[in-house]
């Protein structure tokens, strides 16, 4: 009688070809799904980054004040929060059903939201039309970097996505300054631009993931639901991380850091436009290159992080761009500033990931998952608050304040470093 690998052998020999183009056509389709999947984070990327861009548009056309047009800076990390309870009632109703069943939802809301800013509404209805779109961008978000981080090269997978969301937020607010200032176009333009290309995200994500339904994800992940059953049995993992300092730290870390990448983004064409008299394509142009300068920072220096450990990397990025700061602030030529924010946002670049590290390192690994999307939360406020502070401030003091605030804000991020325990 044949042994079981004897006539697993003969099995393999008689399937072969039929496993192979099997195989075969599942990598083709996975390739399929990771490139649908990196040209939603481009659209992502592009919706994020141009609402600095807007912001003056917003004032001009419903004659606000600074304060009154920092609320679109608050409205949006409601859907975030929104979202992060939403994602785990969605899979636990649904099951791992894949991103086919529910993506096109996803982009469906992100649909109702450019639909809703092109009619061109009251304000208080753009409002609610971001937070609507928001919703849709930390479904998203969450969904697909679940998916990615399920993978065997999760790292790789991750890498390209976030590195799409980078590249959409570079070339979003050229495009927007090309549509508006170029064109001569309103503003409400540029959101018939992200409706198109909502659309053709949607019919790109269903055809790419059709064939991802529950029934199958089910199938798929069998061992995941085994996982989460004896994740049932330990202890409470969610009370847990808030009993080590790190979390703590790294919360403030966040809410000074991304709040400090925000008020930038948010508020630099403003700045730009009545400060540095640069026109509307110079100054969408400087928002561009801050966050050029930001992937490009977390590419190449990611290099110089390992050679000289992230402690003492992230201090001398963070130095660093002090100095470019009060070089900022000295020199108010339109060039050389559009020059000056992209070297800022070079710096800044990899700050988020250095946070991210310090956590993974200082915390048991069962902590990582909670630990991290509450810090990420929390930089979701800060991200929040601080550009709303921010206009707030302009309204009384005048947008010059900007500089003061930015530089405040990165001492700050430095000051909390500084508080990280150094790694073992």
């Amino acid at each position: 009688m044949p042994s079981s690998d004897d006539a697993a052998l003969e099995g393999d020999r008689l399937l072969g070809p039929e496993s192979e183009s099997e195989s075969e056509c599942h990598s083709t389709s996975l390739f399929f799904r990771i490139a649908a999947s990196m040209f939603s984070f481009t659209v992502l990327g592009m919706m994020v980054s141009t609402l600095g861009v807007m912001v003056p548009q917003f004032e001009n056309y419903y004659h606000l004040t600074d304060l009154g047009v920092s609320f679109v800076f608050l409205v949006w990390p409601v859907g975030y929060v929104a979202a992060a309870y939403l994602n785990g009632a969605i899979h636990l109703r649904c099951g791992q059903r894949g991103i086919a069943a529910i993506g096109p939802l996803f982009h469906i809301t992100f649909t109702a939201a450019a639909v809703a800013a092109a009619l061109h509404p009251s304000f208080p209805v753009l409002l609610v039309a971001l937070a609507t779109g928001s919703l849709g961008t930390g479904i998203l978000d969450g969904s697909f970097c679940a998916w990615a981080g399920g993978m065997e090269n999760a790292n790789i997978v991750q890498g390209l996505l976030h590195g799409s969301f980078s590249a959409g937020a570079a070339v979003g607010p050229f495009l927007a300054g090309t549509v508006l200032s170029v064109g001569h176009l309103p503003w409400y333009t540029w959101y018939y631009v992200l409706l198109g290309a909502s659309i053709l995200e949607a019919v790109i994500l269903l055809l790419a993931f059709r064939f991802e339904d529950s029934e199958k994800c089910r199938n798929d992940h069998q061992q995941d639901r085994l996982l989460e059953t004896q994740a049932e049995t330990r202890p409470d993992t969610k009370t847990a991380i808030f009993k080590h300092s790190v979390t703590w730290i790294c919360a403030v870390y966040f809410l000074a850091y991304v709040g400090t990448e925000n008020a930038i983004s948010g508020w630099i064409v403003v700045f730009m436009q009545r400060v540095n008299h640069a026109s509307d394509y110079l100054a969408s142009l400087s928002s561009s290159g801050f966050w050029i300068g930001q992937a490009a920072g977390r590419l190449v220096l990611g290099v110089v992080t390992d050679r000289i450990g992230v402690r003492t990397a992230t201090t001398v990025y963070l130095i660093a761009a002090l100095a470019f700061e009060l070089l900022f602030a000295a020199v108010h030529v339109p060039a050389v500033s559009t020059v000056t924010i992209a070297l800022l946002g070079f710096c800044l670049g990899p700050l988020f990931p250095a946070g991210i590290f310090m956590m993974t390192r200082l915390l048991p690994r069962e902590l990582h998952v909670e630990a991290i999307s509450f810090v990420v939360l929390l930089g979701q406020i800060g991200g929040a608050l601080l550009p709303f502070a921010l206009g707030a401030l302009a309204n009384t003091l005048g947008i010059r304040v900007f500089q003061v605030v930015v530089f405040a804000q990165l001492v700050a991020t430095l000051l909390i470093w500084f508080a990280f325990p150094r790694l073992p």
